[in-house]
């Protein structure tokens, strides 16, 4: 049952004050050069997809994003355990080198399809709420472990 409820831990928002000067990388879903896996590619377009529906704006892809997403996950991975630790050293990196204001975070492992991690985050109040946030930017990634377990990291912020 602990690992169950771990699917669902209400990610961190923190919604933090931040100028800076640095151009970012960012590009449409639909540039089709982003650097993402088939599965992260259509994770993201579910997620967009959902906030389209409630009549939200899109989300861009972020590729400083991606750096922070791929990171965390590999970090996840070898823990063998989902966790949203150092989070505040991710959204202060993000806040330097992508404009970001306010920054949050899903996490998530076992899913092994596209449309199971969205719909457990969309099943959740917390991530539920940071998929519908006030953001305009995001990236994920979604990597296997030696074993076959899937653990998925979503960062999304407002610019």
């Amino acid at each position: 049952m602990k690992t169950y409820i771990k699917f669902f831990i209400v990610l961190l928002t923190i919604s933090l004050s931040f100028s800076c000067s640095k151009e970012s990388e960012s590009e449409s879903i639909d540039n089709g050069n982003t650097g993402n896996s088939s599965m992260e590619t259509e994770i993201l377009s579910l997620l967009n997809n959902h906030r389209t529906s409630k009549g939200l704006i899109k989300l861009e892809i972020s590729k400083v994003i991606k750096t922070q997403t791929d990171a965390h996950t590999n970090y996840m991975i070898g823990k063998n355990d989902i966790s949203h630790d150092d989070f505040k050293q991710r959204s202060d990196y993000l806040k330097q080198n992508d404009n970001a204001k306010s920054v949050a975070e899903n996490v998530a492992s076992g899913y092994s399809s596209a449309k199971a991690v969205a719909n457990g985050w969309l099943n959740s109040s917390g991530h539920k709420k940071n998929i519908e946030g006030n953001y305009t930017h995001f990236n994920l990634t979604a990597k296997h472990n030696s074993k076959g377990t899937w653990y998925y990291t979503n960062i999304f912020i407002s610019k």
